[in-house]
């Protein structure tokens, strides 16, 4: 199953896909740069794991117009983007010149073999927290993806093994080295889930 990208800017200020671009005053205080951290989980001779990749976003406010609902970010290399704030954004007369935007984003994936006769859970699931109305702006969002493949081929030389997907497509992955192939069998089904997650507050430092 392909990554999917996180797809929340819309939602929260437009800011999310915003902030990468950022850039800050050398004049004024910058915001921390972003930060990607990584983490994966398996377990000896078990087949799957979870695989969490975090990053995590800093701007900083420089303009506000009420008007046109527009708001101008710098971030920690130098360069300014405006954005705007769409209907969504209840809160938006909370924003002011100088506060921060904090954005998370998390990318989180799950793999492991279903055991035989389990039910299947595939399907998308959508979370969605806004702040209070007269708090300052924030939106916490979770996208969840989960899917079944079958185990269609087992190549124990090469150490991998095909998946093939509901829609009709196969991947051939390779194995750990840790996990014994003899150990599966064909017509196994592995349970891949992608959750996909961004929380976006906005502080007064």
């Amino acid at each position: 199953m392909k990554s999917r990208p996180f797809r929340f800017a819309i939602v929260t200020l437009g800011l999310v896909s915003g902030t990468v671009l950022l850039g800050g005053c050398a004049s004024e205080p910058k915001p921390a740069p972003p930060k990607t951290t990584r983490s994966e989980t398996v377990k000896d001779g078990v087949p799957g794991g979870v695989i969490v990749d975090t990053v995590t976003l800093t701007a900083r406010v420089d303009a506000v117009n009420p008007e046109t609902r527009k708001v101008t970010l710098v971030e920690s290399n130098g360069k300014k983007t405006t954005i705007t704030a769409g209907p969504e954004v209840v809160n938006f007369n909370q924003i002011r010149v100088g506060d921060e935007l904090k954005a998370t984003l998390q990318s989180e994936l799950v793999v492991f073999m279903k055991e035989r006769g389990a039910p299947s859970n595939d399907g998308q699931i959508t979370a969605i927290a806004g702040a209070p109305k007269g708090a300052k702006p924030g939106i916490a969002m979770a996208d969840s993806v989960e899917v079944t493949a079958t185990v269609s081929a087992i190549d124990q030389a090469a150490h991998r093994a095909t998946l093939r997907f509901p829609d009709g497509h196969s991947l051939t992955i390779p194995v750990r080295p840790d996990v014994d192939l003899k150990k599966v069998s064909l017509g196994d089904q592995v349970v891949i889930r992608n959750t996909d997650a961004v929380a976006v507050v906005v502080e007064t430092p």
